[in-house]
């Protein structure tokens, strides 16, 4: 080959820098390589259909007679909230495992753009528990409806709320498992990584209470946990909260910043 024809000659793409749909089967390999993966989803599947089916069998009755306090709505997602804990170990694990073991050397070495990594880790991660969430929302549905339709107090799909609570349900694990996961970016550990997110979803939101007066109250609607959450409920115990749609984007938002936070250290931290 002369000189002139070697600068001629097709330019290939370096076997180390693959695209993007190749780190997006990669991390759906790793994802589900992990035995902890399957049975987050099993978990989540568990808590999410099973506990809202037990609370609507053991409640119909209260609900009819109005001794729960509640209408059915509070209830046909009762499960959603105890399955949240598996859209933060999954988060978290997605991330955490890699750096436990090493791994995240391999595939920073398989594909060098760490933007691309991210990108290809988070989608997997997103689409995993939105999917996962959904079908457990509909299935807690199909399972717990019944009980309250024997007592006279079932809820049609069309009923004000359902079909946004069974798809919010998928859409607010979605972002809490990227929440958490820019947690497990940050600090590299996963019992602080786990510790903190549950901390923050769960107990901190009901600690600013304590704050007096209207900032206590604004503290409360604007916590991760809290603001996101309702969009997953018909009807939510909490009254106070902000409106579904409203709220969820404040979470969103607040998941994008501390996910620019985790991309920033994790591009420019060494591995």
């Amino acid at each position: 080959m002369t000189a002139i024809e070697a600068t001629r000659a097709p330019v290939r793409t370096q076997a180390g820098n693959p695209g993007l749909s190749n780190a997006l089967h990669a991390e759906w390999i790793k994802l589900w390589s992990v035995r902890s993966s399957v049975w987050t989803m099993v978990a989540l599947l568990g808590f999410g259909a099973g506990l809202t089916a037990l609370i609507c069998a053991t409640t119909a009755d209260g609900i009819a007679s109005g001794e729960a306090g509640e209408p059915a709505g509070a209830f046909i997602t009762w499960g959603m909230m105890i399955a949240q804990v598996t859209a933060v170990v999954l988060g978290v694990l997605a991330v955490s495992n890699e750096y436990g073991n090493g791994m995240i050397r391999t595939t920073l070495t398989a594909t060098p753009r760490r933007k691309r990594v991210l990108l290809a880790k988070s989608a997997v991660l997103a689409a995993v528990l939105f999917v996962g969430g959904t079908v457990t929302a509909f299935a807690g549905y199909f399972a717990g409806n019944p009980f309250l339709d024997a007592e006279g107090v079932g809820l049609s799909l069309g009923d004000d709320g359902v079909i946004r609570a069974m798809f919010g349900s998928g859409l607010y694990l979605a972002a809490l498992g990227l929440f958490s996961a820019a947690l497990a970016f940050l600090v590299r550990h996963t019992a602080a990584a786990i510790s903190i997110a549950l901390a923050l979803i769960f107990v901190v939101g009901n600690l600013v209470l304590l704050v007096p007066g209207q900032t206590g109250d604004w503290l409360m609607k604007l916590m991760p946990g809290n603001a996101g959450s309702n969009i997953s409920t018909v009807v939510n115990f909490n009254p106070d909260l902000l409106a579904p749609w409203t709220g969820f984007g404040v979470f969103c938002l607040e998941t994008a910043v501390l996910f620019a936070f985790a991309a920033m250290r994790f591009v420019r931290r060494d591995a």
